[in-house]
């Protein structure tokens, strides 16, 4: 009797499970055009957003960028003013327009009082200066700053020592702390201009070869 009720229920089970119901949503033509429109709409939205959140980034960045220059600016001017600066070169242009992109580390024009050092050093190592190049110590005199009316800064010396006699003109754009130095012997055309960030003498991480 029990086998026969427990062969009941399964019969009864089975039948259910073959009469269970199954719903699928079937979608009209204009459902189907009105949901992948607002698919369409979502993702507008979303790269708008993200347009605009990417906009409002680089207006940031750019306002901190400014600001930043603003600063670096006030303190190169600073430096020249208080004759405590260093200008540290990226890049040098020799007398026929060669160019050479070198280690600002290593080549540089720094000024402290009246005590200039002049380093030129193209290559990684050797020369008499044991890095590269040649060191120049001088001492600056007739030190003028002038400033244009759209703010840009000249700054002019004299640089008398053992093996250098020479007139260095600086140019400083308004807004920047990049700089130009032009280089002219005294004695020879052997003009060199060097560019790079000119800084106050104590945030400078130059390095002083072996002078002349």
């Amino acid at each position: 009797m029990k086998k026969f009720i427990i062969i009941m229920c399964l019969l009864s089970l089975t039948a259910t499970a073959g009469f269970a119901q199954t719903e699928k949503r079937i979608y009209t033509t204009s459902e189907k055009i009105a949901i992948e429109n607002a698919r369409i709409n979502a993702d507008s939205t979303l790269k708008a957003k993200a347009t605009a959140d990417a906009k409002t980034l680089k207006a940031i960045q750019k306002r901190i960028e400014a600001e930043r220059d603003s600063v670096e600016y006030v303190n190169a001017v600073k430096a020249l003013d208080s004759l405590n600066f260093v200008l540290e070169a990226d890049k040098l242009v020799f007398k026929y327009g060669n160019m050479a992109f070198v280690q600002s580390n290593t080549n540089f024009i720094s000024l402290y009082d009246d005590e200039a050092v002049v380093q030129v050093a193209p290559y990684n190592a050797g020369g008499p200066n044991g890095v590269g190049g040649i060191t120049l110590d001088g001492r600056a005199s007739n030190i003028k700053m002038r400033t244009d009316k759209k703010g840009t800064i000249t700054y002019s010396m004299n640089i008398q020592g053992a093996a250098i006699s020479a007139v260095v003109t600086i140019t400083l754009p308004k807004g920047s702390s990049t700089a130009t130095a032009v280089i002219e012997p005294t004695f020879s055309s052997n003009r060199i201009t060097l560019s790079g960030k000119l800084v106050p003498k104590k945030e400078s991480i130059v390095f002083k070869g072996t002078s002349i």
